[in-house]
């Protein structure tokens, strides 16, 4: 059976240009069936037909109390989240989201050329890429730093753009699991154009394969026990 992923890119708060896009290059990067939604009903509804749940630029408070309980329930069972650049800008008034994540959002330089510096090449999402990756984006700077708590996969360089905010410790690509799931989340992807870069599409194909435990040493995504999640 082909795998599934849900889609979701509800935004009430900004909301990127480039989403449209992003949608686009997730049903072209293979191996998936796709279901893209806006309705915050989609993440109510039973999700183990998922093999990941992707938030793609999501913003702002995206979710109700049902979908809450809904998605913790699913990770913590064991299914896969990714999240996208402005995923971390998402449901700051829900704790266990920003736990899930690992981090949130606190602000970012212009949009511009940069250097990520991959600290782990024995990941899907980053094992095709050079030790240093040049890249174009906002490089997001993080409220908290999640290392310690995430296994870090690159970090931004902060001396090749201008304005970074971290410092030399400037996690940009992490994974961690949460329960008996598996998190991935990468900050970049703000334009359209990056969904066209070969590289970077292959950066999200491995995030999103190894959440979705198809990289050969997943979680078996057909026995969730469910699970009563606190701070809702």
């Amino acid at each position: 059976m082909t795998p599934r992923l849900l889609v979701y890119t509800r935004t009430t708060g900004y909301r990127h240009d480039s989403i449209p896009a992003a949608i686009a290059a997730v049903r072209t990067l293979g191996g998936f069936e796709v279901d893209a939604s806006e309705d915050p009903t989609a993440v109510e509804q039973p999700l183990e037909r998922y093999a990941a749940i992707l938030f793609l630029s999501t913003s702002g408070e995206v979710l109700t109390p049902a979908g809450r309980e809904r998605l913790a329930s699913y990770v913590e069972s064991g299914g896969g989240f990714v999240g996208v650049h402005a995923a971390a800008c998402t449901e700051y008034d829900w704790p266990y989201y920003g736990e899930l994540l690992g981090a949130r959002f606190d602000r970012h330089p212009d949009h511009q050329p940069g250097k990520a510096v991959v600290e782990d090449h024995d990941h899907p999402a980053t094992r095709h890429l050079p030790a240093v990756w040049d890249f174009t984006d906002e490089w997001y700077d993080f409220r908290t730093n999640p290392r310690g708590t995430v296994r870090v996969l690159a970090r931004a360089d902060e001396s090749s753009y201008g304005g970074g905010g971290m410092g030399d410790d400037h996690p940009l690509v992490w994974c961690r699991e949460q329960g008996r799931g598996r998190v991935f989340y990468t900050a970049l992807g703000h334009a359209a154009e990056a969904y066209e870069d070969p590289d970077f599409r292959a950066h999200l194909l491995g995030g999103i394969r190894w959440a979705a435990g198809l990289d050969g040493f997943g979680p078996d995504r057909g026995q969730r026990a469910q699970k009563t999640v606190p701070d809702q």
